[in-house]
């Protein structure tokens, strides 16, 4: 069976990761052998927190075995979490499956919980305007969480929308991300040092 065969790869069995440290200050490594083998668990909760486990460790050589999992996988649920984790082991791809999970009433809030843990807005870019008015907005709560100062332009437009919950939603997120610019340290420049005293820097006369 594709399970056993995908759970009994050497790799996956030799694979670890370091990911926190222990009260002693060591690293502490966990099995990511153990976490792949509960994608084959009865209970589909369990399946999803190993799905986002190894999301969260973004192993790239478990991205075969995951992908198995992702094929046979009939929990929507575990299924989205598992399209979280190919995203994060570099399968861009995974996340169109993640955006269109936005416009579920079974699987947005999940969705938005994985996208929030974006690094940056620029993937989401390309679904502005493309999408339609649920995923608009939800997109618009994602970027208010992970928007910088670039994606204020690129979400302008929005809060003038005569649909009032993308205008809603573009509004809270120029707020939201105007704050955290706000909250942003000022880095003074750094004045040049000084060396020697002017009578040594001045050019010897004639």
């Amino acid at each position: 069976m594709l399970l056993m065969s995908l759970t009994s790869q050497p790799s996956a069995a030799k694979a670890s990761v370091t990911v926190a440290q222990d009260d002693a200050g060591a690293p502490a490594r966990v099995d990511s052998a153990t976490v792949a083998r509960k994608l084959s668990s009865q209970n589909p909760l369990e399946r999803r927190e190993a799905a986002e486990e190894l999301a969260r460790l973004a192993l790239v050589e478990q991205r075969r075995l995951v992908e198995g999992f992702q094929v046979q996988e009939k929990d929507a649920r575990v299924r989205l979490a598992l399209d979280w984790a190919l995203y994060r082991m570099g399968k861009n791809e995974s996340l169109f499956a993640l955006v269109r999970a936005l416009d579920s009433k079974k699987l947005a809030e999940q969705s938005v919980g994985y996208l929030k843990q974006l690094e940056g807005p620029e993937p989401l870019y390309v679904f502005l305007g493309h999408v339609n008015g649920n995923t608009e907005i939800r997109l618009l709560e994602v970027l208010a969480s992970v928007g910088d100062r670039a994606t204020l332009e690129r979400i302008e437009p929005f809060a003038e929308s005569t649909d009032s919950g993308i205008a809603d939603a573009a509004r809270f997120a120029e707020r939201e991300i105007n704050i955290r610019l706000q909250e942003q340290p000022v880095v003074e420049p750094k004045r040049p040092r000084k060396v020697g005293n002017s009578a040594e820097t001045k050019p010897p006369s004639r």
